[in-house]
């Protein structure tokens, strides 16, 4: 849905925003076709993204090699108080997905890493063999919605007795005893995706940074987040509807909601027939928009 995405952000030719995923850089090259003198951060802490962004020779462009947690401060080494647009394309990467080394994806066998910044220190491997049993009931009951995260979490700690769990084959050799028949995949990526989501801290990074958009965005400015699965679509839905990313509701002395930004749809946009053969991904994608509301 990359058109729905610059078309959401309502870009000025002469403003300033963020692509807060830069990834392989697709949405920051259409951002860029549409600026004659604005500005364009683009954030992602990982170095394969760095190496893409220095394909992108452009004045208006400059890439960030930082987590989007940090957005409120790199902005503001760079003199930026306020922004006219801010887009987050949220979850793995395409390019994440399709580098077996990296341990993201239950195709390929490698290393249990799954970590989007390299430099930080742990990895899936740590999680599956160095978590107490109650720790990994939780992660995978909480993150990838296991039915069965008990059983499984007993499993894991009772095989890693005999030796340390190290790849993706071995992991999967496991959860292969404990899938339904014909939901192998399924379950393999619900546990991959609650390993994902504790390594690189995705949730906690995901609410501090609607924060700070929240905070930079100029009165009226968009904020272009897609999700790929409920856990990250609710607090966006949440955040852009009440204010709160748990949905409660916070009223003034009039009883007015008290909420910074105001949805552009009531509805979030889902890809259609067309989009859907194109990427099979897009199938699981939410893009909700908001603007920031103008404060009298």
């Amino acid at each position: 849905m990359l058109q729905e995405c610059i078309d959401g952000l309502s870009i000025k030719p002469n403003g300033i925003y963020v692509d807060l995923t830069f990834g392989g850089g697709g949405h920051s090259k259409e951002i860029l076709k549409l600026l004659t003198n604005g500005k364009l951060y683009g954030f992602d802490q990982d170095d394969d993204a760095k190496k893409e962004s220095d394909v992108i020779q452009d004045d208006q462009f400059e890439f960030v090699n930082a987590n989007f947690r940090y957005l409120k401060k790199y902005l503001r080494l760079y003199g930026v108080k306020q922004v006219d647009g801010i887009l987050a394309d949220l979850g793995i990467s395409s390019h994440q997905i399709d580098v077996p080394e990296r341990g993201f994806s239950t195709r390929f066998d490698a290393a249990l890493d799954m970590r989007m910044d390299q430099n930080s220190e742990l990895t899936a491997e740590t999680i599956i063999n160095e978590y107490t049993e109650k720790e990994l009931v939780d992660l995978l009951s909480r993150y990838g919605e296991v039915r069965n995260a008990k059983t499984l979490a007993a499993a894991i700690v009772s095989e890693r007795v005999k030796g340390r769990i190290e790849s993706v084959k071995d992991l999967k050799s496991i959860l292969e005893k404990y899938a339904k028949p014909g939901r192998q995949f399924k379950y393999f990526a619900q546990v991959f995706q609650a390993l994902r989501i504790v390594v690189n801290d995705e949730m906690g990074a995901l609410e501090e940074m609607i924060e700070q958009a929240t905070e930079v965005l100029k009165p009226g400015g968009r904020f272009v987040v897609m999700s790929y699965h409920s856990l990250e679509d609710r607090p966006v839905k949440n955040y852009f509807s009440k204010g709160k990313f748990r949905g409660e509701v916070e009223k003034d002395f009039y009883g007015n909601m008290i909420r910074p930004l105001e949805p552009v749809t009531r509805k979030p946009i889902v890809a259609d027939e067309e989009e859907l053969k194109l990427n099979n991904r897009a199938r699981s994608a939410k893009l909700r928009i908001a603007t920031k509301l103008v404060v009298n």
